[in-house]
């Protein structure tokens, strides 16, 4: 079979796996970025053309993937499940070029199977959940890949074609076309193509320009800006993000075995493929490490990189201790799929995202049938949740109090008068009870990751005068409607 048919056919077979385990999952509704920023961006450019969100406070983020979801919905009408398979086929894609990039970088090397890389990549936890969400680190992370391959190829033009469309995905891509550049200029001398990659910065550039001329920021906003940059740019925050970008890269769900291979066998990662591809993957984390926040799936690009050096270094182990090591990494990163670790993490690192989405609609859905009229009070994403029904939560909005968070502090701040019912959740993994209830630490948790304690059930009767009503749990969460104590 030749090349051109044989790459159609890895598409659709890595599309019909990526879709037979996300079956269940398909209709699940958005869940906290896609709510807040993605899809409400996605739907502004469905239904108004409009390119900057005026539904939601836009950020700097080019707008290639929410145009990609919205053509989507103007050829089959706004749904779901459309963008949840947009989404699966754009990993498919990544599937498919992580496969290629692979046997690329092991050419020449025996032992090494490109099969595995894929299967780390599909069985990696943030990989599971990410290849369903609208949101741009997926798709950065296919284009990422394919603008290596074109460029280890030595299809400059066209690399920088996927670049501007990669910086049109993720704005922090831009680093990957600068490799390129850098590369071509100072170490092979080749400066004619080496300006190809500047045509990327002119589209990043030509974006920033329309961005703030609808909102009069170059960032889209004040808030993204301080957040995302002026926030991370503390000494402490940096070296804190060190570790982090160390542990989920080198440790975490099972990827300390494949640490153990690259010490092993780095001898076999020599060469300019391999010098490249390095460069990107180093470029990517130290931008994720100076800004942003400690989210894993900022480094979702970095993934297809390391997956294929680990396979590359491996193939110095005896075949029988290859593989060994092939399966226990691939046990693990399945087991992470449902293992919650016992400190505070994000819930789109593994399926604990679906416990919460599932709980957040069985209290819709409660809210809706049982509470319709009612004022209620809780905080954002179910805010938006309820208030809005494209979302996928109810068919008609609830009169929604947004408590701002659900620190004590943050509910006796409300006017009691002002609402009728209370919609407490655990919106956050807990830190007491953990290693990390110490003093502190404690301290670090809540000045760098803005993490405080939520109000328990009694502090609520107490302060508050509400008393729990019905609940529900999934998974180690919980959710729990309030109302009024009855004398």
């Amino acid at each position: 079979m030749s090349r051109a048919y044989s790459l159609p056919l890895v598409f659709l077979l890595a599309f019909a796996i990526l879709l037979a385990i996300h079956l269940p999952y398909l209709r699940l509704p958005y869940f906290w970025d896609e709510l807040g920023l993605f899809v409400p961006a996605a739907l502004d450019l469905y239904r108004d053309g409009s390119w900057v969100s005026h539904t939601v406070s836009p950020g700097v983020h080019p707008p290639g993937v929410i145009a990609l979801v919205a053509s989507v919905w103007h050829t089959f009408g706004y749904s779901i499940v459309a963008a949840r398979l947009t989404m699966l086929a754009v990993a498919s894609l990544g599937v498919v070029f992580s496969f290629l990039l692979t046997r690329r970088l092991a050419r020449g090397t025996s032992g090494v199977s490109p099969i595995v890389a894929v299967l780390f990549l599909i069985a990696a936890p943030i990989f599971n959940t990410q290849s369903m969400l609208v949101v741009l680190d997926l798709a950065a992370m296919t284009f990422t890949v394919l603008a290596l391959l074109l460029f280890l190829d030595e299809r400059y033009a066209w690399s920088a074609l996927v670049c501007i469309i990669l910086v049109m995905t993720r704005e922090t891509a831009i680093a990957t076309p600068a490799v390129f550049a850098a590369w071509l200029w100072f170490r092979e001398r080749r400066r004619a193509p080496a300006l190809y990659f500047i045509s990327p910065a002119v589209a990043l550039g030509v974006w920033l320009l329309i961005l703030h001329r609808a909102t009069g920021h170059w960032l889209g906003s004040d808030y993204f800006a301080s957040y995302n940059i002026t926030n991370t740019l503390d000494p402490v925050h940096i070296a804190l993000m060190v570790v982090e970008r160390a542990r989920f890269l080198l440790w975490s769900d099972g990827h300390i075995l494949g640490t153990i291979a690259l010490v092993f066998g780095w001898r076999l990662l020599r060469g300019r493929a391999w010098a490249v591809t390095g460069l990107v993957a180093v470029m990517q984390v130290i931008i994720f490490t100076v800004v942003g926040g400690p989210l894993p799936r900022y480094l979702l690009s970095v993934l297809p990189i390391l997956y294929a050096a680990v396979a590359t270094a491996a193939s110095v182990y005896t075949a029988t201790w290859r593989w060994a090591t092939h399966c226990a990494i691939l046990a693990l990163m399945i087991g992470g799929w449902f293992w919650n670790p016992p400190y505070p993490f994000a819930y789109e690192n593994n399926l604990a995202m679906v416990d919460f989405i599932r709980l957040q609609q069985d209290a819709a859905r409660y809210l809706e049938a049982n509470a319709f009229g009612k004022r209620i009070a809780t905080a954002w994403p179910l805010t938006a949740a309820i208030t809005y029904p494209d979302l996928g939560y109810v068919v008609h909005p609830l009169q929604v109090v947004d408590a701002g968070g659900l620190r004590l502090s943050d509910l006796v701040a409300l006017n009691r008068q002002s609402f009728d019912l209370l919609v407490v959740y655990k919106r956050i993994w807990p830190a007491e009870g953990t290693i990390l209830d110490v003093s502190p630490l404690r301290d670090v948790l809540q000045h760098y990751y803005e993490y405080h304690p939520q109000a328990t059930a009694a502090e609520i009767r107490a302060q508050m005068g509400f008393v729990p009503m019905i609940g529900w749990e999934r998974g180690g969460q919980w959710l729990e409607i309030y109302g009024p104590a009855t004398r």
